[in-house]
C-alpha cells in the first residue's frame, strides 16, 4: 500500500513538472499537440500507479521522451511556420465584414448553435453587432465588434488619461514583498513616509498594493 502512494506521489511530481515544461496554458488554451501530449502521459502514469509489479522506469521513460519531443516540436514549430500550420491548422474567418460563411462553419464543422454559444460567452446576443469573427487554432473564437457596436474607448472622446501602470503587492500580511518596491518605482523611504501618513505600522497591514503613478491600496489586519 506505501508503495503505491509513494509511486503516485512521485509520478504526479513527473507529470506536473513536464507540464510546467511544456508552458503555461489554460486546458482550453492547448494546442492540438500539446493536448495529444498531455492525455498520452497522464494514461502511460496511470500503468505504474495501478500495478506495483511494473518498473517506474516503464512509466517515466515514455513521459521524458513524449516531453521532450513536445519541447522539440514547439521549437520547430516556433522556427517555421509551415510545421506550426500543419500541426496546429490556420486561424479561420467565419464571420467576414458582417458576413457569415458557410463554407467556413461547414470546413470546421460548427453549427449556427455552437456560434452563437460562443457569441454569448462574448457577451454578444445579436449576431448583427459582429464585423469578424475569428475561430484560432485552440478552438476559441475571437471578435471584433462593428464601430458602431463597439464600446466608446477614451481616446475616441479625446480624453486625458492616465497611463495605466502595473499595481504590486509591497506589503503582503504585515511583511514586505521582496523586489516590489522596485517594481513601483518606492523606495523603503517613501513606503515609510506614506505608512506614517496613514499613521499605520507594517504590521498592521494586510495587504498593500503600490503602482508607478503613486496610487496605493492598503487594506489593515482585522483587529478583531
Amino acid at each position: 500500500m506505501l508503495i503505491s502512494v509513494l509511486r503516485t506521489c512521485f509520478l504526479y511530481a513527473v507529470l506536473l513538472f513536464s507540464v510546467r515544461l511544456m508552458g503555461k496554458r489554460q486546458i482550453s488554451e492547448l494546442q492540438t499537440s500539446e493536448l495529444v501530449i498531455t492525455l498520452l502521459m497522464s494514461n502511460i502514469a496511470t500503468i505504474p500507479m495501478q500495478d506495483t509489479e511494473q518498473s517506474m522506469l516503464s512509466g517515466l521513460i515514455p513521459i521524458m521522451v513524449l516531453l521532450v519531443f513536445e519541447i522539440f516540436l514547439s521549437y520547430l514549430m516556433l522556427k517555421s511556420p509551415k510545421i506550426r500550420r500543419i500541426i496546429c491548422g490556420k486561424p479561420i474567418i467565419v464571420i467576414n465584414n458582417g458576413a457569415l460563411d458557410r463554407k467556413a462553419m461547414t470546413e470546421l464543422r460548427l453549427s449556427t448553435e455552437d456560434l452563437f454559444e460562443q457569441l454569448r460567452q462574448k457577451d454578444i446576443f445579436d449576431i448583427s453587432e459582429v464585423a469578424y469573427a475569428i475561430v484560432e487554432t485552440n478552438g476559441m473564437l475571437s471578435i471584433m465588434k462593428k464601430a458602431d457596436c463597439d464600446f466608446i474607448r477614451i481616446k475616441d472622446m479625446k480624453l486625458r488619461k492616465k497611463e495605466n501602470t502595473l499595481s504590486v503587492t509591497v506589503i503582503s500580511d504585515g511583511k514586505p514583498a521582496p523586489g516590489s518596491l522596485s517594481i513601483c518605482g518606492m523606495t523603503k523611504a517613501q513606503l515609510d513616509k506614506i505608512l506614517k501618513k496613514e499613521n499605520l505600522r507594517m504590521q498592521d497591514v494586510f495587504i498593500m498594493t503600490a503602482d508607478k503613478n503613486g496610487d496605493y491600496t492598503i487594506i489593515r489586519k482585522d483587529r478583531s
